[in-house]
């Protein structure tokens, strides 16, 4: 943390205690109805609340026990402390005790010797707090006490009343717990007393005489001392001092005069305290020079007490007091230790009379280093902590500062509701439920920032809404039928203007518009009615001149109706609100577009988020709103929501627990989490780093969840926010949050009860929120929140795993291989420290760069054929696997910058597959290259994980799909088993659902029939059953069941199998054995059941629906069925889409599309939404909505499947070009999210459109054109594959097989007219 606002202190004669104990500096304070504890300016212990309405009066703390009292109205409240030996030191609750005098005088505390509390009101009461609470003594008073103090040796009790000129002093006669007994004498006073002082010991067991400093309104310190003790008062006065006559002018005829004065004692022990720690910061060196010690060390010498006496001119007057008491008092025994100036009061200029009081406490730690502590308390409602050195304080030399500010705790006193911020952060404003409203202003503390009180609001009327503007000097209050305008620039603000209005509807916010200018004159806010009616005024800014008008403040700031506005009927409006200032400050030039930040959000009870943005047009007097995006969650009766003005909104559900993150500009699901019960969500607020990086900060009733957004990873389908901080505020308060907000210099303020946190924007990288996150290093990198969350997203390194990744996926493998080459030659002379280059020296073009021209350069000269012959892997620019031995050598000793432990590991996986895709490159073609690549990583990574059976992604299904090297692929699949593949096996590659050829996916079902057979020592025919009988050999399994003798259902079985199954009455009992089956939850055997009966739709949705293996449901089905069956077509039809358009699965779409022969509805769901692509439409789920539903490797899928045949073009050619620009435009965006800006670069630059044929040739050609002539560049390898009929087959007809697919060879009048001859 790195301030504390801990509230407003109450303007009361005891409502600020300090004591030493245990070695702490302890301070407690009263802020309304709760007590306050502080351990130093910003170290804030614990804040106790009171469940009764009315306020606390006196607060005590007792040195020896370290117990607090608080006195409300007759009560006493006694919190003893506990928790100390285990470092988390607090107070409870020990008893409550009720004083009954008969009035309702507050009552003063002062605590005693043996846990004893002195209540003083209307009489005086002795209390026992130390094992059962009881009253020892009490004694009606003539005067209702103002003053109760205990000696220190609880020997004397000196009191005072109201206008009081008599001190009453009591003196103890016994100490007996049965007979309490005392006496008492007066201390006469020429005018009321205001204050009195008991000098206090060293220690508590020190034996020296009771002195009592007493102060008159006539400006005198008296000081009463045991000077006679057989006389017949108990204390004589021994010395005044004139506190008026002690400050003097230097130049009197130029001085202003001053007529306040200020005391207060600084007992011998915290002067002796202080001396010698200012002794010990002492440099040796300059001991001789330093003459403000060597003065200090003079007056130690003496022992003095002394008297500090100030004015509110900053002067100051210190006086020894040497031997107090002494029987025979000298004139020197009253000193001069200096009289300066510079020490500055910071007092309120144009307090009130009740505010213009300061009361002053001192004390210096035990420890070494610490220095001499002053709290000053304001009676306009603030404490001060102020520190100094002694020497320092009291050097007679000028000096500019003798006491430096550490803190000032102030607040409210009632609990916050709401905060609202200035467009930039520098200034917010504080409003709690009795609408006392404080603005505050950031200022540098040190090396962080604090919050330093500016003006205070007082309007009794119900405020609506609250807009600061013009940094913090002036703010906006809408109430239900009128508009205000304050200026803020004195402590008290000034209502400059106020406005009627009348608006249709009910007003839901006020939004601050941006400028057309950065630095404008007058400024634009708006309100919107839940009838999207809307009035904006124009707010007259006042001048940066200095002003002349009473407290600086001048008229010139004024408030006008600019123009009202219609956004239209939205009858389902839950609610509007404006969006958080994120980046940089908003301001609006040119035409409002699109492209413009937001500056409002609206949604519907039904979950539809819409983005508003607007420009202020002053010549026209109007505003032009613009609808920027649309987005249906479908969350119904959202019950927050929070917005920002950089795209990204929070939406928190009806229960509110669930909160969704989304991406506006791309309608997408970026993070979705519940949370329990005790956390309801109920603050949203964002901010951004410098370069738009989104944080946003979740506020439930006790802690507040900083989330960092992530860069977008596809490949482990990672997440896109993830926490980085966690603010709990249970510890110092028991009061839940009201509201918090964000600064432009990345702290955090949380508003809690009375208080104001203020946590600055450092993140402990070491907590394990950050570690799970694996942070990558970074040279030089600080650990503000800033730079966390930068480092968490950005433009990545090119040699960082998941650029290379998408490099391969973006069909630019020579590229990555060139990467890894320069990455292999840059770390052979990388030592500890070094910096590495995120382009490791490659020349920027070369990343976007055609493909065709990077590939033909990489070729050129030595081929691959002889890099094995190479030394040290220095290959040229592929990576063989010497190289790679080499490179993964290098890695595992080496701690590559800007990359963590785990991205290192990740990148040695693809520089092993890499070597490996490179052995096998002249053998496979590109698609099987990118299957072999990842699917090696899912092995090495299952490997070192630990991972259970994984599928692999249907991404890496469909590129070997569509692979022409599969015998290949099927063979280093195998092997990667050791030829051992079981059913699991083969779900995790994905096989059964890329092997195109029937006879080779018949042979590779066979295999696994085999070794499910021999997978266990004991062989049991019914692990293969199901595999054996899809291939429809049942007399092989009729001979594996004559071998399992063992077996006791061999007979059975045997006997079963035996029969023919073409016979009907057999089909039957095969169906009756798989019911029975079913019932046993043997669900793999009663499928097998199923297929004997020759019920394959049977067995499919036992596959489905009771194994949950989709895969094994579509490998039975062609296996038994055929790829062109009715049962497979059916359940990729009836299950397989919908499925895929629930969960936007582009990839399965587009394979089960294939599978059904529709090649221009599988390019089609690449780009369209898949729901939109079915007969009948399926409703998209949470899943489609999400980030993860896109994947940039589509484009490349895309521009591969479009050109592959005269089908997939006739899909292509009916994607209008704004839809196909729209996704080439979203997925560069996407990769930017990714942090390869590189390969969003190279996308846009090299992507070539279709050619849509002009609007002339369409009307007068009756059929369709010719798809390949919208190609720029003719393909030689297009199938001709379109049917004879001009009608395609119905996608839910089940029609045949279309004819099989032929290379239609280009006749040069084709291929001269492609050109435009």
């Amino acid at each position: 943390m790195r301030a504390v606002l801990p509230g407003k202190p109450q303007a009361k004669l005891q409502a600020v205690s300090t004591a030493q104990w245990h070695g702490r500096c302890i301070v407690v304070y009263i802020s309304g109805t709760a007590l306050v504890v502080l351990a130093g300016p910003d170290q804030l212990l614990q804040t106790i609340y009171h469940d009764e309405d009315e306020r606390l009066d006196a607060v005590a703390l007792d040195e020896v026990s370290g117990k607090i009292a608080a006195s409300s109205g007759r009560k006493v409240f006694v919190y003893r402390p506990y928790g100390e030996d285990e470092g988390a030191l607090k107070w409870s609750l020990q008893c409550s005790l009720a004083v009954d005098d008969g009035h309702d005088t507050p009552l003063s505390l002062s605590w005693g010797a043996s846990e004893e509390l002195l209540a003083a009101g209307s009489s005086l009461t002795l209390l026992s707090t130390a094992q059962t609470e009881s009253e020892l003594w009490s004694r009606k008073l003539a005067n209702p006490a103002k003053f109760a103090r205990f000696s220190h040796d609880a020997t004397l009790v000196a009191s005072t009343g109201q206008y009081d000129r008599l001190v009453k002093l009591w003196r103890r006669l016994s100490f007996g717990s049965d007979d309490v007994r005392f006496d008492f004498t007066y201390l006469p006073h020429p005018t009321a007393v205001t204050n009195m002082h008991w000098r206090r010991p060293h220690h508590r067991e020190q034996t020296m005489d009771n002195i009592l400093y007493t102060t008159c309104a006539d400006n005198v310190l008296r000081i009463w001392a045991p000077m006679d003790p057989h006389g017949l008062q108990i204390l004589q006065l021994w010395a005044q001092v004139d506190l008026q006559e002690s400050i003097k002018p230097r130049l009197s005829a130029l001085a202003e005069p001053s007529l306040k004065r200020y005391v207060f004692i600084i007992d011998g022990r915290d002067f002796t305290a202080a001396t010698e720690c200012a002794v010990q910061r002492a440099n040796p060196r300059d001991a001789t020079d330093d003459h403000a010690l060597d003065h200090l060390v003079e007056v130690a010498r003496r022992s003095p007490e002394v008297c500090v006496v100030l004015d509110e001119q900053g002067r100051m007057s210190a006086w020894g007091l040497e031997n107090v008491g002494c029987r025979a008092r000298k004139t020197t025994n009253i000193f001069n230790i200096a009289h300066v100036e510079g020490v500055r009061l910071h007092l309120k200029p144009d307090a009130t009379p009740h505010e213009d009081y300061v009361q002053f406490q001192n004390f210096c730690g035990d420890s070494a280093g610490s220095n001499f502590t002053v709290l000053a308390h304001h009676f306009d409602g603030r404490i001060e902590w102020l520190e100094g050195g002694m020497d320092e304080l009291f050097d007679p030399s000028p000096r500019r500062q003798r006491l430096r500010s550490k803190g000032v705790w102030s607040g409210h006193a009632g609990s916050i509701k709401k905060i609202d911020r200035t467009a930039s952060g520098n200034a917010l404003v504080s409003r709690t439920t009795i609408n006392e409203s404080v603005l505050w202003k950031q200022k540098p503390l040190g090396t962080g920032t604090t919050l330093v009180r500016q003006s205070e609001i007082h309007e009794p009327a119900h405020i609506r809404k609250m807009c600061v503007l013009d940094e913090g000097n002036l703010v906006v209050v809408l109430h239900e039928e009128s508009i205000a305008l304050w200026d803020t620039r004195a402590d008290t603000a000034i209502r400059t203007v106020s406005r009627t209005y009348s608006l249709k509807g009910r007003a839901l916010c006020l939004i601050s518009l941006p400028s057309a200018t950065a630095n404008p004159s007058v400024a634009h806010i708006a309100t919107i009615s839940s009838e999207m009616k809307g009035i904006t005024w124009e707010v007259a800014l006042p001048s940066r001149a200095p002003h002349q008008g009473i407290n600086g403040v001048d008229s010139s700031a004024q408030l006008r109706e600019f123009c009202t506005f219609d956004l239209g009927e939205r009858d389902d409006l839950a609610f509007v609100l404006p969006v958080d200032p994120a980046g940089s400050v908003p301001f609006i030039s040119g035409f409002v577009d699109t492209f413009a930040r937001d500056v409002a959000i609206s949604c519907s009870h039904s979950g539809v988020l819409h983005s508003w943005t607007a420009k202020v047009d002053p010549q026209g007097s109007t505003v032009h709103w613009l609808l920027t995006s649309s987005v249906e969650t479908a969350i119904e009766k959202p019950s927050r929501a929070s917005g920002s003005s950089i795209r990204k909104t929070a939406l928190v559900d009806e229960q509110g627990t669930g909160l969704t993150i989304w991406d506006t500009r791309g309608a997408q699901l970026e993070f979705d989490r519940r949370f329990t019960a005790q956390d309801v969500i109920q603050d949203l607020d964002w901010t951004s780093t410098p370069d738009d990086q989104s944080i946003l900060a979740v506020g439930s009733p006790h802690r507040v969840l900083l989330l960092s957004q992530l860069r977008y990873d596809y490949l482990n389908a990672g997440p896109a926010w993830a926490v980085i901080r966690e603010i709990r505020i249970r510890d110092l308060t028991p009061h839940p949050i009201g509201d918090s907000i964000w600064l432009d210099s990345g702290n955090f303020v949380v508003g809690a009860g009375n208080q104001l946190f203020v946590y600055d924007k450092h993140v402990d990288i070491t907590d394990h929120l950050v570690t799970d996150l694996s942070l990558p290093s970074h040279e030089g990198a600080s650990n503000d929140i800033f730079d966390v969350v930068a480092r968490l997203n950005g433009p990545l390194p090119v040699f960082h795993p998941q650029f290379l990744s998408h490099c391969v996926l973006r069909g630019r493998l020579p590229l990555a291989q060139k990467i890894l080459v320069a990455l292999h030659k840059s770390l052979k002379f990388l030592s500890e420290g070094d910096k590495l280059d995120s382009f490791l020296g490659l020349p920027v073009d070369l990343f976007y760069r055609d493909d065709a021209e990077l590939s033909n350069s990489a070729r050129k000269g030595m081929g691959s054929f002889y890099s094995d012959f190479l030394d040290d892997g220095d290959s040229g620019d592929v990576v063989t696997e010497s190289l790679a031995a080499a490179l993964n050598e290098k890695l595992t000793k080496t701690a590559v910058p800007r990359l963590s432990g785990a991205e290192q590991i990740h990148l040695a996986d693809i520089v092993e597959c890499c070597a490996t895709v490179e052995r096998h490159r002249r053998s496979m073609d590109e698609n099987a290259s990118c299957y072999l690549l990842f699917f090696r990583q899912h092995i090495l990574r299952k490997a070192q994980q630990g991972v259970g059976q994984v599928m692999i992604s249907w991404r890496e299904i469909s590129w070997a799909y569509h692979s022409n090297s599969q015998d290949m692929l099927i063979d280093l699949v195998s092997r990667q088993f050791q030829g051992r593949m079981l059913w699991e096996h083969a779900r995790e590659t994905g096989m059964f659902m890329w092997i195109k050829d029937a006879p080779a996916l018949r042979a590779q079902f066979e295999i696994i029939a085999r070794n499910q057979y021999t997978r266990t020592d004991e062989k049991n025919p019914i692990d293969c059953t199901l595999f054996y009988l899809a291939l429809r050999k049942k007399s092989v399994l009729t001979g594996l069941w004559r071998m399992a003798s063992w077996n006791r259902e061999q007979r059975s079985t045997q006997k079963l199998l035996a029969n023919d199954f073409r016979e009907s009455r057999w089909k039957t009992a095969a169906l009756k054995n798989a019911y029975v089956l079913l019932g046993k939850h043997r669900f793999e055997y009663a499928a097998a059941f199923f297929l004997l009966a020759d019920c394959l739709k049977d067995a499919v949705n036992v596959c489905i629906n009771q194994l949950d293996d989709l895969q094994l449901a579509i490998a039975v089905a062609r296996v038994y069925g055929g790829d062109d069956g009715p049962v497979l077509r059916e359940m990729l039809q009836e299950r397989v889409l919908p499925q895929a358009a629930r969960d936007g699965n582009r990839w399965l779409a587009t394979w089960a599309f294939w599978m059904l022969s529709r090649r221009d509805l599988a390019v089609r769901a690449l780009i369209s939404p898949v729901h939109t692509l079915l007969e009948s439409p399926e409703s998209p789920g949470m899943q489609a909505k999400s980030f993860l539903a896109d994947d940039p490797a589509l484009v490349m899928f895309y521009q591969q499947l479009r050109e592959k045949s005269l089908q997939t073009l006739r899909g292509a050619s009916r994607i209008s070009p704004r839809a196909e620009w729209d996704f080439i435009m979203h997925n560069a965006r996407l990769y930017d999210r990714m942090g390869c800006d590189l390969l969003a670069l190279h996308l846009v630059r090299n992507w070539e459109f279709l050619v849509q044929p002009p609007e002339r040739e369409k009307s007068l050609e009756q059929a369709a054109p010719d798809p390949r002539k919208m190609l720029r560049r003719r393909s030689s390898l297009v199938v001709a594959d379109l049917p004879t009929s001009p009608r395609l087959p119905d996608m839910k007809s089940g029609s045949t097989k279309p004819p099989p697919s032929v290379f239609e060879e280009p006749d040069a009048n084709s291929l001269l007219n492609s050109f435009g001859f």
